[in-house]
């Protein structure tokens, strides 16, 4: 790579390359594959996102350009810089960012948590229907366990955060500070 991890001091991020802001949502990456599309040759490209969360599909869609990016260009750098707030959503897309490509700023929060789910189930009809409508529901809600687990064990490999202990917060949504990330090597460095 071009730059070095350790390298990346606070004034290489003063004109970061994509900014992104907001809810994660549709309209956002519209803005993040337009901005990413004009920063194709950048060796070195800095991801600035400050969010309340969003749509936790989207922020897979964008954080699986990065990886696709990052595996078909390996001499490119791709950093991610949280700024302000990076909720739910959020914290999903820093997850697909490797640890030593993951800062924040100073005061910046983290929150992490579970998937949530808004459905009304109506059980009407043939018996055996019935029972389909039980069981997609069923495996719509353990696939979606097992893609947030999916999420979780990226944003906490190489940290001192085990599986046990986000499954233990993260119902409740767990908050950290860019200091807290830091001593817990989530992230590599607070701006």
């Amino acid at each position: 790579m071009t730059d070095d991890k350790d390298s990346l001091a606070a004034e290489r991020f003063k004109a970061p390359t994509i900014l992104l802001s907001g809810p994660v949502d549709y309209a956002m990456y519209e803005s993040f594959r337009r901005q990413f599309a004009t920063a194709a040759v950048d060796t070195l490209t800095i991801i600035e996102l400050s969010t309340l969360g969003g749509d936790p599909e989207v922020a897979r869609m964008m954080g699986e350009d990065v990886r696709f990016q990052s595996e078909m260009a390996p001499d490119r750098r791709f950093v991610f810089l949280g700024k302000a707030a990076i909720y739910s959503a959020g914290t999903t897309f820093m997850s697909f960012f490797a640890t030593g490509n993951r800062f924040l700023t100073r005061g910046t929060r983290l929150m992490i948590h579970e998937r949530k789910m808004d459905k009304t189930l109506h059980v009407e009809g043939p018996l055996t229907t019935c029972i389909a409508a039980l069981k997609a529901t069923l495996h719509e809600i353990e696939t979606s366990i097992a893609i947030q687990n999916e999420g979780f064990e990226n944003l906490i490999r190489g940290s001192k955060v085990t599986m046990a202990e986000v499954l233990e917060k993260a119902p409740s949504n767990w908050y950290l500070e860019a200091n807290e990330a830091l001593a817990l090597d989530l992230i590599q460095a607070v701006l």
